[in-house]
């Protein structure tokens, strides 16, 4: 089987990352989206990353299979913000435990490295000991949690905010 590898998305990947993305948004609470995408709805977002600076959006591949994707985007709009970026991940479902989300993360943190980013932070929704976990392998500490402030599915979910600096 081919080695994993570790790039820049491409436009050709849309698709693909919608796909992704879109599990998650029908079948779980891990994103407060709460109707699917279409390739045209995501191009925005896609386009916000760039190969240089704070906003990068990196994908994992094995042989023509795109399993999964890292990314930082901004945090809030308001420019004394700029300096700290959200990162998020989404593995496909058929690609969850295979450490993947750790092959992206180090890379994702090792391209930012240089850039002007002081601060990372990531939302986890409640529960998910996998991206708990995989945030704290990185570095991020929890600062505090916003409980049941969304609902999808039926129920109210909290969510647990974790931050980084650039160094750990």
């Amino acid at each position: 089987m081919p080695d994993i590898v570790i790039r820049a998305a491409e436009r050709r990947d849309l698709p693909r990352l919608t796909d992704i993305y879109n599990y998650y948004v029908v079948n779980t609470a891990i994103t407060f989206d709460l109707k699917p995408f279409t390739v045209e709805e995501r191009t925005e977002w896609f386009e916000m990353h760039r190969a240089k600076g704070r906003y990068r959006l990196l994908v994992a591949e094995q042989g023509s299979d795109l399993l999964g994707f890292a990314s930082t985007g901004p945090f809030r709009a308001k420019q004394a913000y700029e300096t700290t970026v959200e990162t998020s991940i989404y593995c496909a479902p058929e690609a969850t435990n295979r450490r993947i989300g750790t092959l992206l993360y180090t890379a994702l943190f090792d391209a930012l490295e240089g850039e002007d980013v002081h601060r990372f932070v990531a939302g986890i929704t409640l529960p998910n000991d996998a991206s708990v976990a995989l945030h704290k392998r990185f570095g991020f500490t929890q600062v505090g949690v916003f409980t049941e402030n969304g609902r999808k599915l039926g129920r109210y979910w909290s969510v647990a905010w974790f931050e980084r600096g650039l160094v750990v």
